[in-house]
């Protein structure tokens, strides 16, 4: 098996080009991502082409399960398309499961800018259950504990709690109960936040699918929206994980880049 390994902000993942219309098995995915028995990393993507000749990606998570997007899996997948000279320094467009987004490799391969969409609080996009609403600021009971979140769809689900102190040991003993909470029936990344400031976040991640990551983009777009929308932080802002440092703008519609 041949495959390209990037990190971004210490998110790594493996792009392998299987034999064509294959979809690799759950088992299979689980092997490979193994940090023991496989290559390790937190995710494989699988190159393809959509319909009308675009690039097209499949990301899949380290458990098996297929994510509809993941920022930093589409900032790694650009990269890739330069490097094997499928793309070059102009904007192209990259079809996922959860949308089309526009991507960019500018500075010689050295940064890479992606817009990934429209964010939305629908609970009918997210999806949550319940009646339909934007879920702004609600209350989640979570084996006995009140915890105050908000909704956000940016093609993949998250859940994004506001909080004083977050800490990996928080994402860690709150995000896998709240990931596969009855509220998300398609469960959800979940993202731990501080307000530092009106142009700062700082955020912990417990993504679906992979557990506790160093840094994710779509979980970074969703925390810097849901932030936004709330009103504790500027449309320009810098959200801060353990891995790094992200610039995102919010757009008044909330289209995110």
């Amino acid at each position: 098996m041949k495959f390209h390994k990037y990190q971004a902000l210490g998110n790594d993942y493996l792009v392998v080009e299987f034999e064509a219309a294959q979809t690799p098995s759950a088992a299979l995915v689980q092997r490979i991502c193994d940090r023991h028995y496989g290559v390790g990393s937190d995710g494989i993507l699988v190159p393809g082409q959509s319909p009308n000749g675009d690039p097209s990606v499949r990301i899949f998570n380290p458990d098996g399960s297929e994510a509809e997007k993941s920022g930093n899996g589409i900032r790694i997948f650009a990269r890739y398309l330069w490097d094997v000279k499928r793309v070059t320094d102009q904007p192209f467009l990259l079809a996922t499961k959860g949308g089309v987004v526009q991507c960019q490799v500018r500075d010689s391969g050295r940064q890479i800018v992606v817009d990934m969409g429209r964010v939305t609080f629908d609970s009918a996009a997210i999806p949550i259950a319940g009646p339909r609403r934007d879920v702004i600021d609600e209350k989640m009971d979570v084996d006995g504990e009140t915890i105050r979140y908000t909704g956000v769809s940016i093609g993949n689900p998250h859940c994004v709690i506001h909080t004083e102190a977050p800490s990996r040991a928080m994402a860690e003993r709150l995000g896998p109960r709240i990931e596969r909470h009855a509220n998300f029936p398609n469960r959800a990344n979940v993202q731990f936040v501080k307000v530092a400031h009106r142009r700062r976040i700082e955020i912990q991640i417990w993504e679906r699918g992979a557990g506790y990551t160093f840094a994710s983009g779509s979980s970074s777009c969703a925390a810097a929206a849901a932030s936004v929308r709330r009103g504790f932080c500027d449309p320009e802002l810098v959200v801060a994980m353990p891995g790094g440092e992200l610039s995102i703008s919010v757009s008044k519609d909330f289209e995110i880049q």
